[in-house]
């Protein structure tokens, strides 16, 4: 049996729990930039469901993918400081 896939990021304090007026913080605000890495991020079928720190995939997802995203989440410096495989 192959465990589920799971992205941890660790946010930068103004998008860690700082919801604001939106109630929503960090994967789930309402700023463009986060409305834009989130539409993207829904693009791949692997992806279970988002939450404010964390992206559940499928068992199944390739390695590699779980690569790619973290990468591409790291380099989004003004949001994330980290992110790691569970």
């Amino acid at each position: 049996m192959v465990s589920s896939r799971e992205l941890r990021l660790l946010l930068r304090s103004e998008w860690d729990g700082g919801a604001g007026a939106s109630g929503r913080s960090g994967l789930l605000a309402g700023d463009e930039r986060v409305r834009t890495l989130l539409r993207v991020l829904v693009t791949y079928p692997e992806v279970c469901y988002i939450l404010p720190d964390r992206i559940r995939l499928e068992p199944s997802a390739d390695p590699r993918l779980l690569e790619t995203i973290t990468r591409f989440l790291e380099r989004q410096s003004w949001l994330v400081t980290s992110v790691s495989v569970r």
